[in-house]
């Protein structure tokens, strides 16, 4: 699996002109899913995602996670994630998980946000979505779990 973290103000994520979901402070991920990936990968993702230490505290490090800022999570499926463009400009999707597959590890995922106290919110599996935020430094984290 593999995520893209924003740190944000604000975000909204809209299907065909629709507010879908909102949260305040807090973080947007971007998740996909590679074929062959786990249910301990998506739980590892969550658990590095609850305790990722990208707010500030008082003396201005990124020591914070965001449980302990009150955050939310703003949780967008993203298959483009596994685009591979080393054969040319038009992207291949063949490391991506089927959809069926995917879309149950990303459950699991959103399953241990729960179990770990973090307040979440989702975009809406395999729809165009259009999401707006306000981002916060800019902090952006990529990271892949196997």
């Amino acid at each position: 699996m593999k995520f893209v973290v924003q740190r944000v103000k604000s975000a909204s994520l809209r299907v065909n002109g629709e507010l879908v979901s909102e949260i305040g402070r807090g973080l947007v991920v971007y998740i996909g899913v590679k074929q062959g990936d786990t249910l301990d990968a998506a739980e590892k993702c969550a658990e590095k995602i609850a305790n990722l230490r990208v707010f500030s505290d008082g003396n201005g490090k990124l020591n914070l996670s965001v449980k302990d800022v009150g955050g939310e999570v703003l949780v967008v499926s993203n298959f483009t994630l596994y685009g591979d463009i080393s054969r040319g400009n038009r992207p291949s999707f063949t490391e991506a998980e089927s959809a069926r597959s995917a879309r149950f590890t990303l459950l699991q995922f959103n399953s241990k946000l729960t179990g770990l106290g973090v307040s979440y919110k989702c975009g809406v599996f395999g729809e165009d979505m259009q999401i707006l935020q306000e981002n916060d430094g800019p902090v952006t984290i990529v990271h892949e779990v196997s």
